[in-house]
């Protein structure tokens, strides 16, 4: 049962900060929305030390309920909320880079807020806290950093409300920041989403212990409003299976916690436990002030509207959604992926399969997934990541659909595309062919891959690559985008063959397709001599109850297909992959492999 009640709030405690440090700055702070503060108190703890460079800075943002304290400072210290991510030899490792983690404006844990005192009036500010924005929280951040001295980020980090705050800072300060990775969040939050919080908020504001906010001196605040709000944001952190598999076993045997919430189901004493807990941390001024930023925070509702405001970024860019997180949908991530890449920017993004909800991106279940990814691309920022090896594409498997382990198509390959030549590969595997592309000049290169430990590979490497099912097409991206779109050894994998060439040949001016030649000489007699499916240990490796290819294609059926809807053929290639050669004559009978070059007709 212990286990069960086991939640990213289990690790936090309303006990004292004892590394935070603060500062105070004097100067107004504007707000987005009008009126201002006078001078606005930030608390803040940072972990490892900053370089003479002033370069190695990561910002670390936290979502709602989160504050300063991220991680642990010494193995006596109190657990941070991100001990999985953060610390000495972990994916952001302190011995490397100098993390500043800020309580945010608004918060309750320091940094100024509703329970800060007003000097106007000498008591707490209360309900007279003005209305703020993620962008003010934001700005109050940027100071903090320049106090620090630190002129541009290596990268930002956060989830959630953290994710918002790091969207903000690529696009309000475009020129400060290297590096954004915005986990499990949104360019706005969807109606469901939206009416959790308004619900949160009034279960709050009709506490009849809340006192128009002003319950600083009363002997009871909105303890059971605030509870209550916790309890709702519990339930939209975690997903159906997450809740099935906690509470089920033990449905009608609660566990005995002192609450005075209904507790006759696991579910609710977990619930209750949670609310209860959560009392003694926080703020019911503080919530409603967070939440309430977060509701306004929006990037725009369209396509139009979203590439349009982050056509403000610089940086290079890495997002993580979770594939049962219903809070901050997969869609959501999704749609910002697209605008980055209708806008040519350089992103990687994966749809982390788990079943833990929104929670997901502070728990241990993917960290090897999304925790790889940002080790990977915070090296890829600092210059140090290994691009695939030149001469061994032996481990860079093309991924799951691939039927070819050394990948001898791709000298050829690299040779038929010319110099600088931007270049998109479907089905990129763990990057081999990009690797040699882009140690060879070419840009820009990006991948678009389906399977997540293949991406985790590519984003150590140091390139672009984006999760996605190209069965699907390509419709993030814009017409005439690449020089080439290469789809190799996967197009006999392929259910929506049509549809992927057209999409093909729309993006890439010219288009690159290899594919085994199943009218292979040894293949034909291997079936008409034997009576048996053709097989081999290099070739055709798979059985045929188990095999990814769906299409049996040769040579001959392919130059056909091409013929029929006018898709001009510039070359075709065969190769004998056994011998190690390329081969001229009869190319049907005597490939194995066929590479082509398309495009459009002029």
């Amino acid at each position: 049962m212990a286990a069960n009640f086991q939640s990213s709030d289990s690790i936090r405690s309303g006990q004292p900060l004892r590394y935070a440090k603060s500062v105070t700055f004097n100067k107004p702070l504007p707000l987005e929305l009008g009126s201002e503060l006078p001078a606005v108190t930030v608390a803040y703890e940072t972990y490892g030390t900053l370089n003479a460079a002033r370069d190695n800075a990561v910002l670390v943002c936290h979502a709602l309920s989160g504050d300063s304290h991220c991680a642990q400072h010494t193995a006596e210290d109190d657990a941070g909320w991100w001990d999985i991510l953060i610390g000495p030899g972990k994916p952001i490792d302190t011995d490397r880079y100098f993390v500043i983690c800020p309580n945010i404006l608004g918060g309750c844990r320091g940094t100024t807020g509703p329970n800060s005192t007003n000097p106007k009036t000498g008591k707490r500010y209360g309900s007279d806290f003005p209305t703020i924005t993620i962008g003010d929280m934001v700005e109050v951040q940027r100071r903090l950093v320049e106090h620090l001295g630190v002129e541009t980020l290596r990268a930002a980090i956060g989830g959630s409300l953290g994710g918002h705050q790091v969207l903000t800072w690529a696009i309000r300060h475009p020129d400060r920041l290297r590096g954004a990775i915005p986990l499990a969040t949104s360019p706005r939050l969807s109606m469901q989403s939206l009416a959790f919080d308004v619900i949160g908020r009034n279960s709050i504001l009709r506490d009849p212990n809340f006192y128009d906010g002003q319950y600083y001196d009363k002997p009871t605040g909105p303890n059971v409003g605030l509870a209550l709000a916790r309890m709702l944001g519990h339930i939209t952190y975690l997903s159906p299976q997450a809740m099935q598999e906690k509470f089920e076993a033990t449905r009608q045997e609660p566990r005995d916690v002192p609450t005075e919430f209904e507790k006759k189901f696991s579910v609710g004493s977990y619930l209750a436990y949670q609310g209860d807990k959560f009392v003694e941390r926080f703020d019911a001024n503080s919530y409603v002030t967070i939440s309430m930023a977060m509701d306004l925070f929006d990037l725009g509702a369209t396509s139009v509207e979203l590439q349009s405001t982050l056509a403000k970024s610089r940086c290079r860019w890495l997002l993580a959604s979770f594939t049962s997180d219903w809070l901050f949908p997969p869609e959501q991530s999704q749609e910002l992926v697209s605008a980055l890449i209708a806008l040519g920017r350089p992103v990687s993004y994966c749809n982390v399969a788990s079943g833990c909800g929104h929670d997901a991106f502070l728990l241990p279940d993917e960290v090897d997934i999304y925790g790889e990814m940002v080790r990977g691309f915070l090296n890829n920022l600092n210059g140090t990541s290994t691009p695939p090896a030149n001469n061994n594409d032996d481990i860079y498997v093309h991924g799951p659909t691939s039927i070819f382990q050394h990948r001898i198509d791709y000298d050829r390959i690299v040779e038929l595309i010319p110099a600088s030549a931007s270049v998109l590969d479907l089905g990129c595997g763990r990057g081999g062919l990009l690797g040699r592309l882009q140690q060879l000049g070419h840009k820009p290169v990006m991948g678009v891959e389906l399977n997540e430990k293949a991406i985790v590979a590519c984003v150590e490497h140091g390139l672009d690559v984006v999760q996605a099912d190209v069965n699907e097409g390509l419709p993030a991206f814009t017409d005439g985008q690449f020089d080439f779109v290469v789809l190799s050894q996967t197009l006999q994998t392929i259910f929506n063959v049509e549809g992927l060439l057209t999409d093909m040949l729309r993006v890439g001016r010219r288009c690159v397709v290899s594919f085994p030649n199943f009218g292979f000489q040894k293949l034909r007699q291997m079936h008409n001599e034997q009576g048996r499916a053709p097989g081999s240990s290099g070739l055709l490796r798979f059985p045929w109850y188990n095999t990814p290819n769906i299409r049996f294609l040769t040579i001959a059926d392919f130059q056909e297909f091409c013929r029929e809807r006018k898709i001009e053929i510039h070359q075709c290639i065969g190769l004998n992959t056994e011998e190690g050669r390329e081969v001229k004559e009869d190319v049907n009978l005597t490939a194995d492999m066929a590479i082509f070059v398309l495009s459009l007709p002029a």
